[in-house]
């Protein structure tokens, strides 16, 4: 069986390119091609016919599949439905800002987090994704764009925040983060590629000597472990305090920064009290605040905070001094925007 061009760093292309004697330049050649100009077709120029023959016998270079695009009419996000080999499915989503994009990437198809806020949460976890997977959505989005909006495709964000705790499936996300910022390839910016989790520990203690340079988010979404429980049941095996000593261990770059996500529900954890210990339990890190009010989806037993209720938290945050935005819904007319993702249809 073939394996996939792209579950493959720079260095294993290079390895693999050097046990089999053949020029050490296909590698660059490769990397090029596939991910600085996102090419399918193979690669015929200035290369051997043996090199040629080897590629064409070893690798798979296919992508996931387009199953369906869903395109918001409100602010021109876009969800993509992939389909896989083995026919699950897994959501992606480009987010536009500013004439530019960022792709919110999935990492599992499902989710054993189990989070109750969250619309994968209830899919349950069928598998992790392989880095191909998780790379070729990226690459697919891309293409998307150059033919369905040319002149847009600039996806200068990277957040792994789609279906998935992605430290959970820390090997692929790994991996596919090597291949992002790969100075032969795609060349993201370090500080452009922000991996989000919901406090899973095990993950966390290896990240700093695993993924340095990458921003981290952490879904926090209540400051009490009664709350939090409720919202996150790993919370129950990692309780707050011990993700946040785990966090406050990872040495931060000059660029590098963590981000606090918090869900804001109504009359749940929306009050100057949940505010307030918020505030207090951040005090002093170097922080950002996410506030996200609550998306529903179909089945959602939480309802969304008034603006003026989320305002009022704002207010009482920035009284601690800790920069904080709220951050507005992107796609929620087509289930793209946070919380709403779901491919079990």
């Amino acid at each position: 069986m073939k394996q996939s061009f792209y579950d493959l760093s720079y260095s294993d292309l290079e390895a693999i390119i050097n046990q089999n004697n053949l020029n050490p330049s296909v590698s660059a050649i490769l990397f090029n091609w596939h991910y600085k100009k996102k090419e399918t077709t193979q690669w015929r120029d200035k290369i051997s016919k043996l090199a040629l023959a080897f590629l064409e016998n070893s690798f798979d270079f296919s992508l996931p599949e387009i199953d369906t695009v869903y395109e918001s009419k409100k602010d021109r996000a876009v969800k993509f439905l992939f389909k896989l080999k083995d026919n699950h499915k897994v959501e992606t989503v480009l987010i536009p800002f500013n004439n530019k994009y960022s792709i919110c990437l999935s990492s599992q198809v499902g989710c054993a987090m189990n989070c109750s806020f969250c619309f994968t949460g209830e899919q349950g976890l069928k598998r992790n994704l392989t880095t191909n997977e998780i790379v070729g959505q990226f690459l697919q989005a891309w293409r998307w764009l150059a033919t369905n909006r040319p002149g847009e495709e600039r996806i200068i964000n990277i957040v792994f925040m789609g279906q998935g705790e992605p430290l959970h499936n820390f090997d692929s996300v790994k991996k596919a983060c090597e291949i992002f910022l790969s100075q032969h390839g795609a060349s993201v910016g370090v500080q452009k590629i922000t991996i989000s989790t919901a406090g899973y520990i095990p993950g966390l203690k290896r990240w700093s000597q695993e993924i340095p340079g990458v921003n981290l988010a952490l879904s926090l979404h209540s400051p009490f472990e009664e709350k939090r429980n409720e919202l996150i049941p790993i919370n129950k095996k990692y309780p707050l305090d011990e993700v946040l000593t785990y966090i406050d261990k990872i040495p931060l770059n000059k660029k590098q920064f963590i981000t606090y996500e918090y869900l804001l529900i109504k009359d749940f954890n929306d009050s100057p009290n949940d505010a307030e210990q918020l505030g207090m339990l951040l005090a002093g890190k170097s922080a950002y605040i996410n506030l996200i009010p609550f998306n529903p989806y179909p089945g959602s037993h939480y309802k969304r905070p008034s603006l003026d209720k989320v305002e009022k938290f704002k207010e009482v945050l920035d009284t601690f001094k800790i920069p904080t935005l709220i951050r507005s819904a992107k796609g929620d007319d087509v289930l793209a925007a946070c919380g709403q993702l779901n491919s079990n249809n």
